[in-house]
């Protein structure tokens, strides 16, 4: 009974967290630093949280899928919230709807698996819809979009989160939903920290403009993880990715809100249109 308010709040609350990312990287704070911060401030949540935690579950195997995702999951959120400081949220929101194709592409090559007459169906809705989408950018619908760095991101940002997801998975499988956040925060905390060193970015206290976003963006995050823990936890995580690009919507209306973005009414066509073509894709 709690699995659908569940999945409306991780819908919510991921388009909110993206709002904030973007806020703050106009305001001038490093994408890694955002990263850093986000999962930082969580960890520090989950002091209280560990206390709880039955440590006869953290075998050796877990610790590997907690090592791995969370190396993904840093990856993912920072090439996202770098994709997000350059480019509009309502064109890179509806992009996480190619997730299921990147995931029926790599059943094919990987895999040997030839995809359904609904699975063919479903990915040309996709590309479809994605043709409103970037057909309000300036290069159109074309391979130009690669070029930009935005869309590099974004896809780099796909594929590290849509890998991550299976491993959060095994993690909850073979423990709980507070062992999978707690694993979560503390792996993202050190690896998005070992980024910022890589790039050499020293790590400031956001001025006090920024500080109330900063909060909101911790709050935002950790109720989009821990709801996304719960929806695996009770659903098929194919079937929770599809209701899950229902946010694409939200992400098209949130940047035209806030950032004053336009063609309103086609990206809304467009993103419905590429909602409904991952849920065809996944769910048949």
């Amino acid at each position: 009974m709690f699995t659908i308010p569940a999945i409306i709040l991780r819908i919510l609350s991921n388009s909110c967290s993206n709002v904030f990312q973007k806020k703050l990287t106009a305001e001038g704070v490093p994408p890694l630093t955002i990263n850093f911060l986000t999962y930082a401030g969580l960890s520090i949540v989950c002091i209280a949280l560990s206390i709880t935690l039955h440590p006869a579950v953290l075998t050796i195997k877990m610790w590997e899928y907690a090592l791995t995702g969370g190396l993904l999951g840093a990856l993912g959120n920072g090439f996202l919230i770098k994709a997000l400081e350059k480019g509009e949220l309502s064109v890179l929101g509806p992009i996480n709807s190619y997730k299921s194709v990147a995931a029926m592409a790599a059943g094919i090559f990987l895999a040997g698996e030839m995809p359904s007459p609904a699975g063919i169906f479903g990915t040309a809705l996709i590309i479809f819809g994605s043709y409103f989408i970037f057909n309000s950018t300036e290069e159109g619908f074309s391979l130009k979009l690669l070029k930009r760095k935005d869309i590099q991101y974004r896809i780099l940002a796909l594929i590290f989160t849509a890998a991550e997801a299976v491993f959060i998975k095994k993690i909850i499988v073979q423990s709980d939903i507070k062992t999978a956040f707690v694993l979560w925060c503390v792996f993202g905390t050190i690896f998005s920290f070992l980024l910022l060193k890589i790039k050499k970015i020293k790590i400031k206290i956001p001025a006090k403009s920024s500080a109330l976003l900063v909060l909101l963006l911790i709050i935002s995050t950790g109720v989009m993880q821990y709801t996304t823990n719960y929806v695996f936890k009770n659903m098929n995580v194919s079937y929770a990715l599809a209701l899950f690009q229902l946010s694409a919507i939200l992400s098209v209306i949130l940047g035209w809100k806030y950032f004053r973005e336009t063609d309103l009414k086609k990206k809304l066509l467009g993103s419905a249109i590429m909602g409904a073509g991952a849920a065809i894709l996944i769910l048949l």
